[in-house]
C-alpha cells in the first residue's frame, strides 16, 4: 500500500514534446495518465511488485491551479515546488517519490523511496497499451 508522491513539473520537464508551450495542459495530460494506476499493482523501480493506494501531485508555478482526476490529490504550492513535497513527504508511512531531482532527493528523510520520471512514464505509457 503505497503513496506515489509525484514532483509534477520535474515528470512533465522530462519528455521533450513541447511542454513548455502549455504548461498547464502538459500537467493535465500527464495527471490524466497516471489517474488510471491508483488501486492497481505496478512494477516498481526495482521491479517489485507495488500496490498504489494513492497519488499526490505537487503543482507549482502555472500548472499549480489546474484541474486534478477525483483519484489524484493535488499539493498546490504557492511558491517551492521542492519545498512542498519534502513537507508531504514528512506525513507519509509508505511513499515513493517520482524525481530525477538530484537536489530534492537529498533534502529527503533518509530510507524514502524514489523512483524516476522515465518509470513513471513508462507505466503511463503501458497503461494506455493496456486501455487500447
Amino acid at each position: 500500500m503505497t503513496t506515489l508522491l509525484v514532483d509534477v513539473a520535474n515528470v512533465v520537464g522530462s519528455r521533450p514534446d513541447g511542454w513548455w508551450r502549455d504548461r498547464a495542459g502538459a500537467t493535465t495530460r500527464l495527471l490524466a495518465g497516471l489517474a488510471p494506476l491508483v488501486g492497481t499493482t505496478v512494477p516498481g523501480p526495482d521491479g517489485v511488485p507495488l500496490p498504489v493506494t494513492a497519488l499526490l501531485a505537487v503543482l507549482e508555478g502555472r500548472a499549480r491551479d489546474v484541474e486534478v482526476p477525483p483519484v489524484v490529490t493535488a499539493v498546490r504550492s504557492p511558491g517551492s515546488g521542492d519545498d512542498a513535497l519534502v513537507q508531504a513527504v514528512a506525513g507519509l508511512e509508505d511513499v515513493l517519490v517520482v524525481t530525477a531531482d538530484r537536489g530534492l532527493r537529498a533534502r529527503l528523510p533518509a530510507g524514502v523511496r524514489v523512483g524516476g520520471p522515465g518509470w513513471l512514464r513508462g507505466l503511463c505509457d503501458s497503461e494506455h497499451k493496456t486501455m487500447g
